[in-house]
């Protein structure tokens, strides 16, 4: 308005898919309409790892694929909450469209942490580790690249101070690399190909977490509930 910031600098907000109408009509606000219309793009957040509790139905092992091997359940799990990402993409998308307005829509925010004592935690959802958060990352750029959407990946570094009475907290873990300066399993091969060499965070060189053994990562690595173990905690 007072031309101090250039015409071509994309202006939006950033916030949860249903803020953004992809969620209950109680969003469906006329303020909402507004700000869509007034943006030149939205940026929605999208976490499944936090829904493997609050909306859990997506995550569970289905009777159908309880014969299956560990990592084959991991896997499938996996896949799951990428399309479940991709669903509450698309509903953004599609109550933009209602309003007959097309602009670009963006991930501002998605992640997996890799720790959790609470609620995504072994006595949990069991969603929190390497292995998991690895494949997570792995799936949505995969999409994201295919689909020409900037994904804001959260996050690059684990952050004490988010949850800082409980250091096990997941708020702590979202990072690729933690708090030792040590890249974390969707990083290793970035590690092998000397991606890092010569960098340092906090003074020390990035290596990897577990030592680079597999084994022990996988150690750690946890089957989601079936289904039926999900309904039963309702």
């Amino acid at each position: 308005k007072n031309g101090e910031l250039p015409e071509t600098l994309w202006i939006t907000s950033s916030d949860n898919f249903a803020s953004w109408g992809g969620g209950g009509s109680e969003y469906h606000l006329e303020e909402l309409n507004e700000l869509i219309r007034s943006v030149d793009y939205i940026s929605m957040h999208t976490y499944p790892m936090h829904d493997t509790h609050y909306n859990p139905d997506f995550w569970g092992v289905p009777e159908a694929q309880e014969g299956l091997s560990d990592p084959e359940k991991i896997n499938s799990a996996m896949l799951r909450a990428r399309d479940y990402a991709i669903t509450q993409y698309e509903s953004v998308i599609a109550y933009m469209r209602s309003l007959g307005v097309d602009k670009p829509v963006h991930i501002g925010e998605t992640g997996w942490a890799t720790r959790s004592d609470g609620f995504y935690g072994h006595d949990g959802s069991r969603a929190c580790d390497e292995y998991k958060s690895a494949i997570y990352h792995d799936m949505m750029r995969e999409w994201t690249d295919s689909k020409g959407i900037t994904c804001f990946y959260f996050e690059a570094f684990d952050e004490q101070w988010k949850d800082a009475a409980n250091p096990e907290g997941s708020e702590n873990h979202f990072g690729l690399i933690n708090l030792q300066s040590q890249a974390k399993y969707t990083l290793w091969n970035m590690v092998d190909a000397g991606v890092f060499d010569g960098l340092t965070r906090d003074g020390k060189p990035i290596t990897k977490t577990y030592d680079g053994d597999t084994a022990a990562m996988m150690q750690e690595v946890k089957v989601p509930p079936t289904a039926k173990e999900i309904r039963e905690r309702k």
